[in-house]
């Protein structure tokens, strides 16, 4: 009988599969604050894709709630350039929209609202 898979690996394993497929990927994490989401600015914090779902299993289990995007181009939907990984605690509040030359290929959440 198959192993049912734990929530969070329900909610990582389409982020993995996109990772192994497309390495080039990169991942920036950004955390909710009482002024709102703030990105990480810094260039050499951002993960590569074979840190994405590490990074996010880390912080689930500690008990940050987590939703991730992977984002392509418009000019090339099916190829994701980079994943927004989404951290709170508490309740997760509405993402900002990716500006108008992103769409989003690719989502998860944990836990499921």
């Amino acid at each position: 009988m198959a192993r049912t898979p734990s929530p969070f690996e329900a909610c990582l394993a389409p982020l993995v599969r996109l990772a192994v497929k497309f390495p080039d990927m990169e991942g920036q994490v950004i955390w909710w604050e009482a002024t709102g989401w703030q990105a990480q600015e810094d260039e050499e914090a951002m993960l590569d894709a074979e840190e994405l779902a590490f990074y996010a299993e880390g912080l689930l289990a500690e008990g940050f709630g987590l939703h991730w995007q992977a984002l392509a181009e418009i000019e090339a939907p099916s190829i994701p350039i980079l994943t927004r990984l989404f951290f709170c605690e508490g309740a997760l509040p509405d993402l900002p929209a990716p500006t108008a030359d992103w769409t989003v290929l690719a989502q998860g959440r944990h836990p499921v609202a």
